[in-house]
């Protein structure tokens, strides 16, 4: 199991241009948090659902690097979101990642997207990780 400090300063490493929080790695779980500012809006005034995606796809990959250590080379597989209602255009967005199941070859995951200080969802996310084969 990978600490939220390892996990945080390898996502700073390899993925540099992501504005991703780790906030917490915990038992087959994670909380990822994004900041909300104009370039993260779309027509509308609302967050984008790209900007949406990225905090769950991060969110699914960090919990599987805390669940499996650093495993660099795994990778999305499938994801598939369900838009919820209106994020707020000036609140952090935040994912609460929970893996359903940790296999030898995928792991699969739910996350529930929310405007930070609502507990009403924006957006749920199924998403599946494929993992390198073990030589």
């Amino acid at each position: 199991m990978a600490t939220k400090q390892i996990i945080a300063e390898f996502l700073v490493k390899e993925f540099p241009q992501s504005k991703c929080v780790v906030e917490s790695i915990g038992e087959c779980s994670s909380i990822i948090s994004h900041p909300i500012g104009f370039d993260e809006l779309r027509p509308g005034g609302t967050v984008s659902g790209p900007v949406l995606m990225t905090v769950a796809d991060v969110a699914l990959y960090a919990a599987v690097l805390g669940e499996l250590g650093l495993v660099a080379l795994a990778v999305t597989s499938n994801l598939s979101i369900n838009f919820l209602r209106k994020p707020a255009a000036t609140k952090d967005i935040v994912g609460h990642c929970k893996l359903v199941k940790v296999g030898r070859t995928l792991v699969m995951g739910e996350v529930m997207l929310y405007s930070r200080g609502d507990e009403r969802p924006v957006a749920q996310v199924m998403g599946t990780y494929a993992l390198p084969a073990k030589t």
